[in-house]
């Protein structure tokens, strides 16, 4: 007995030490996770595009599990949906761009420009428009940037630079791509500034990609969320992008050389240029459907009588690209990683809630939105009709392309540094002995391709949690493996549940987000972002409130 008694001391003292947080994140498993994606990826649910049957589906089994766990329902009608209206949207392919003055140039649609109704018209006529190039289009005032200068570009038609100035490393970032530099944030500059229309100067390096993917992407239908008036006259008529070549013929017919534009772009002291001489003329018409998106928001409630009425909002998508051209006989996309499997940890989690509930100061959004894939419109939608006050809600975490290839030492953060939540991760990391690291590819601008961008624009500190490359327990070349299987199944109908697949990564990555969450939850204070950061003024002008 003298040998026992020592040991069964450490054992309960062992189990003091462990928080109620630690002991409950055990119950997150890679089985649990698995029953899930099994469901969610399974090819009975088509896919799960916004606006079919398989989205309906996977609402549904959503819901259900969200009740089964004991989650009450985020909307007021008590469905647990959140119904959005949107517009698909498809140019036809005779769309003729021609530059009128000193000579006549004929660009053609597909090869030379991409262009679209930017308020939802039925067609778009433009003659005869004066044009003006203002540099990257951007206005920064916490970077003292400011490339329109007061310039009156009402009715015109914008030219711009793709990214953002790059060529210093204390101004935007560096090489980092903010939302500045992201082909949007034009679109809505142009907009906000009364422009006719605006076209984007495409190249490779100020991209990211090939003209390609420019011409594929925005040749398909394209969807947004439906407004209440599609002919209002204040606003831009068309958006688009020109290559570098067209461009080129462009600014030449304005006595201009396109590189050297380009290059006075990274400047703060630019100046808007106009393009005298040469006038836009540009036809467009589109077709128009109408189709309902679904988001699903679930709830559990805090228990500190004053701070139940603030949020952590956990975001995940689960709607996927649905059924497509089939290949080798499979035309689903079902799916599996993207993002069956960010929706099986959102559940799985908040098993966990339930459990802590009596101690959990905060409440808890489940937010399982539709079409991401589509453009991130379930949680604009969410952003911009929000089912609680925005300046209640504390942060966001956000489970997309989970790490389903084993267990890692590290965890990749999206957002890295940029908020108060960030520091969190990395101080919940070390205690386990793992590391957190930034977006190794910050130039191709991830933070703003996935739904925490949403949330952030409105203010909420997010984060964009991605998997890690330190493998333990696999073979020496295995990252590269995992690069290279999941970038060939990534949006193909060979995204499914594979030999290569272990959720003991997903596992350890969700228990560690869990207990993250419970601490933003029970911390003394809402999370932040950093200092002079670009979504830091949207923050305390929602604070105001």
């Amino acid at each position: 007995m003298k040998k026992i008694i020592p040991l069964l001391t450490i054992s309960v003292l062992v189990i003091s030490c462990t928080s109620p947080a630690e002991q409950v994140s055990k119950q997150i498993t890679a089985e649990g996770i698995m029953q899930h994606v099994e469901v969610l990826a399974s090819d009975e649910y088509m896919g799960r595009s916004t606006g079919t049957d398989g989205e309906q589906m996977a609402a549904d089994y959503i819901i259900n599990e969200f009740k089964s766990l004991g989650a009450t329902s985020g909307v007021e009608d008590g469905s647990f949906i959140q119904p959005f209206p949107l517009l698909g949207q498809k140019t036809d392919k005779n769309t003729s761009l021609r530059i009128s003055g000193n000579s006549r140039q004929s660009f053609d649609y597909y090869n030379d420009f991409m262009a679209w109704p930017a308020n939802q018209a039925d067609e778009v006529r433009v003659r005869n428009a004066d044009m003006v190039y203002v540099g990257y289009g951007i206005q920064a005032p916490e970077e003292n940037w400011d490339d329109f200068k007061g310039v009156d570009v009402a009715g015109k038609v914008l030219i711009v630079k793709n990214n953002d100035p790059a060529y210093d490393d204390n101004m935007f970032g560096g090489d980092a791509r903010l939302y500045y530099g992201r082909y949007t944030y034009k679109y809505e500059k142009a907009l906000e500034k009364g422009a006719l229309g605006v076209l984007i100067i495409h190249t490779t390096p100020t991209a990211g990609y090939g003209w390609n993917v420019v011409s594929n992407s925005w040749s398909r239908e394209r969807f947004y969320l439906k407004s209440g008036d599609a002919t209002e006259p204040a606003q831009t008529e068309f958006n688009g992008w020109l290559t570098y070549d067209a461009s080129k013929q462009l600014f030449e017919q304005a006595g201009l050389d396109v590189d050297k534009m380009l290059d006075a772009a990274d400047s703060p002291d630019f100046e808007p240029v106009a393009l005298n001489g040469p006038k836009l003329n540009l036809s467009l018409d589109a077709e128009y459907r109408t189709i309902n998106g679904k988001n699903v928001v679930g709830v559990i409630e805090g228990s500190d009588p004053e701070l139940k009425d603030e949020y952590l909002v956990i975001t995940g998508h689960y709607d996927h690209l649905g059924i497509t051209t089939p290949i080798d006989g499979d035309d689903i996309n079902n799916g599996a990683e993207d993002n069956a499997a960010g929706i099986a940890g959102i559940i799985e989690m908040a098993k966990g809630f339930k459990a802590l509930q009596s101690g959990l100061k905060r409440s808890v959004i489940l937010l399982a939105v539709s079409a991401e894939e589509v453009g991130l419109l379930g949680s604009k939608y969410w952003a911009e009709n929000p089912t609680v006050p925005v300046n209640k809600v504390s942060a966001n975490i956000n489970l997309d392309g989970t790490n389903v290839y084993g267990a890692t030492k590290d965890m990749v953060i999206v957002g890295y540094g940029r908020t108060t939540l960030s520091d969190m991760v990395v101080e919940a990391a070390a205690k386990v002995g793992r590391t957190v690291k930034p977006d190794a590819n910050p130039s191709a601008g991830i933070f703003y391709r996935s739904d925490h961008f949403s949330l952030a624009k409105v203010g909420i500190p997010a984060i964009f949690p991605n998997p890690g490359n330190e493998f333990i327990g696999k073979p020496e070349n295995y990252a590269s493996v995992v690069d290279s299987v999941s970038g060939a199944n990534y949006h193909t109908v060979n995204d499914e549940v594979n030999e290569y697949w272990d959720l003991s990564g997903a596992e350890a990555d969700f228990r560690l987000l869990f207990k993250v969450a419970v601490d933003v939850l029970n911390d003394n204070k809402l999370q932040a972002w950093k200092a002079g950061d670009e979504f830091e003024a949207a923050r305390l002008e929602s604070l105001k409130n």
